[in-house]
């Protein structure tokens, strides 16, 4: 059996969105589990669209999401002679002909063979004329008007369709520019693919395919269509279901591996396993078993698998991501080692990397509490209290957990107070807010240089 062979060719007229993302990784995973090779080619035919701030974004998204390819990316713009040239073999072999039909001409043909209760697909009429090339002319493939087309899909099953139902497509433009119905079949062709993983939105342009490659005499390969991806409200996913770009989820801190794990699981299962690592992904995955069935996308699902990511991941490279999130909020880079521990002190508590910058915006800046929380807080029955606390902590390493609660006990001791008395205020203190991480993860972390100015600012209010 020949190797496994399968491609990604996205457009490079809009940005990568959820749906092609998914595409490519169930191309990208059938490859790996098949100890196969994957493809990348952008297909920029489109000059008017296409743009290389696109393509730039195309390949930043793979490269983002792990998923690297064998080979490409290639663009067919620069295969513009390879196309043609295949186009001048079908009008040799007289498989194809040149149509001077106007756009005119085909809308009044669509329009009365509507009228006439037909299918409103080319009528032939330049078939026979033995045409050439000439300004306004397109190329045309000249498709069997009797006999049926069919193809296995490996998600659907059999397809079929009467070659009666298909029109005479067009191979080349008037403006000299070759059809993607064309372009895609000599690519996947000369490219020697072996499994077509694509969008169900490509289910009928599939016989059309089949066709072309038999007239040229090339190997049929294996097509999947994959279910498209529908809004929570069962409706086709777009922009007012939330973003849909792929960079835009990680420019809200989503971390790749859960998008990955999560959009894997939109019409593919194993089992009732929830969390895959990318080594299980490859070992487990096999086009065969993705459902016939539309996925719903759930927001929620995906922020639960991110937070579960979140919660477990490397500290470490964590807070290597963290520093850009720190940087759009203007914030001073403090040292990795600091950042790695807040880090450690939020991700409990927040389910996105962005989130954690801004729940745990008091490590990187000094938060001033609202006016009417240090009214009820920052009494002057507790101005003693924290200027023993202020001298305790003055004179002992923050860093060591230990010691501070140690500190702070002494402290209770000598006042005859309980921990929940200035709990809050030394809380509202450090962190401008009533909601935080444990007070003496935030007191290790934030060090002595950073609490003991906070809670004298929080003395002064007291004495006011």
């Amino acid at each position: 059996m020949s190797q496994t062979r399968t491609r990604f060719a996205p457009s490079p007229t809009g940005a990568l969105h959820i749906g092609g993302v998914r595409t490519a990784l169930f191309s990208w995973l059938q490859a790996r589990h098949s100890a196969g090779r994957f493809i990348l080619r952008i297909e920029d035919t489109d000059a008017e669209r296409s743009t290389e701030e696109n393509t730039r974004q195309i390949l930043e998204s793979m490269e983002w999401l792990g998923l690297d390819w064998d080979e490409g990316p290639f663009f067919q713009a620069q295969r513009l002679d390879i196309y043609r040239s295949y186009i001048d073999r079908l009008l040799d072999e007289g498989k194809a002909y040149w149509c001077e039909c106007t756009p005119d001409d085909l809308e009044r043909k669509r329009s009365q063979a509507l009228q006439e209760g037909k299918k409103p697909k080319y009528d032939g009429t330049c078939r026979g004329k033995g045409l050439g090339p000439g300004p306004g002319r397109v190329v045309r493939f000249l498709m069997p008007d009797s006999g049926v087309t069919a193809f296995d899909d490996m998600i659907k099953g059999r397809i079929s369709m009467e070659n009666a139902e298909l029109d005479d497509l067009i191979l080349l433009r008037s403006d000299g520019m070759p059809t993607y119905n064309f372009t895609v079949v000599i690519d996947d062709a000369t490219m020697n693919m072996t499994h077509i993983i694509r969008g169900d939105d490509h289910v009928n342009n599939t016989p059309r395919q089949v066709k072309i490659y038999e007239s040229l005499g090339f190997d049929i390969p294996l097509f999947a269509h994959v279910p498209m991806i529908l809004g929570p409200d069962k409706t086709k996913l777009s922009k007012r279901h939330g973003a849909t770009s792929v960079m835009a989820y990680q420019d809200m801190g989503y971390l790749p591996e859960a998008l990955v794990n999560y959009l894997v699981r939109l019409s593919w299962s194993h089992g009732d396993q929830e969390i895959f690592s990318r080594d299980e992904l490859v070992r487990y995955f096999d086009i065969h078993d993705v459902g016939r069935a539309a996925a719903v996308f759930n927001p929620e699902k995906l922020l639960w698998l991110n937070h579960h990511y979140i919660k477990n991941g490397d500290p470490a490279r964590l807070a290597g991501l963290l520093r850009d999130f720190i940087s759009r909020r203007g914030y001073h880079q403090p040292d990795s080692d600091y950042v790695k521990n807040v880090v450690i002190d939020v991700r409990e508590r927040t389910k996105t990397m962005a989130e954690m910058v801004e729940f745990g915006d008091f490590y990187f800046r000094e938060v001033d509490p609202p006016v009417e929380l240090k009214a009820q807080f920052y009494t002057r029955e507790l101005a003693p209290v924290f200027e023993s606390l202020i001298d305790r902590f003055s004179h002992i390493e923050l860093s060591d957990k230990a010691r501070a609660e140690e500190a702070v006990q002494a402290l209770l001791e000598q006042f005859n107070l309980k921990f929940k008395t200035i709990a809050q205020p030394m809380r509202l203190a450090l962190t401008g807010k009533t909601v935080s991480p444990g007070i003496f993860e935030i007191i290790a972390t934030l060090g002595r240089d950073r609490v003991v100015p906070r809670l004298g600012k929080a003395l002064s209010a007291m004495k006011a």
